[in-house]
């Protein structure tokens, strides 16, 4: 399993960027946290990073957000993209394993889910959603949450569509 930093390391630079670019244009408090967080392990002042090029700024915080000692933004980024960005995924997911929800959050996870709906619920987001958005929610999925279930860890793991 991937953690948020790993995922941020693996995923195409080109969804980086867009995550980085919904959280700039979208949610600028998420936006300011975490380029504030890149700032302070980079030692440098926040508007520093905020007067370089977009794209060069965006980039340098891939690389950062990509190390372990910023798992907690990374994180925090990404869970904000997903709720905010790609609701639709998380509501098709939770539908397809039956898990009730409200707007694609829920406050408690079961500590297990039946296999052969998992294994539906992922082939459908699969079809239905982009591949890339579907690993990186997958991934997040199961290591954000304190309910990691072993079935989906082993199609994480053994299914060619979800790897990086």
């Amino acid at each position: 399993m991937l953690t948020s930093h790993e995922l941020f390391g693996f995923m195409p630079p080109s969804l980086a960027a867009d995550i980085l670019e919904h959280a700039h244009t979208n949610d600028r408090e998420l936006y300011r946290a975490t380029l504030t967080a890149v700032a302070n392990v980079r030692r440098v002042r926040t508007i520093f990073l905020g007067k370089q090029p977009r794209p060069a700024r965006h980039a340098g915080m891939v690389a950062y957000l990509s190390r372990p000692g910023l798992e907690l933004a990374a994180g925090t980024l990404l869970r904000g993209w997903l709720l905010k960005a790609h609701k639709s995924l998380l509501v098709d997911f939770l539908d397809g394993v039956g898990i009730a929800h409200k707007d694609g959050v829920v406050d408690d996870l079961p500590e297990s889910v039946d296999d052969a709906k998992l294994k539906t619920a992922v082939d459908t987001i699969l079809a239905k959603h982009s591949a890339d958005v579907v690993k990186v929610y997958l991934h997040s999925f199961n290591t954000m949450n304190e309910s990691q279930w072993k079935n989906l860890e082993a199609i994480l793991k053994d299914d060619a569509r979800l790897q990086f």
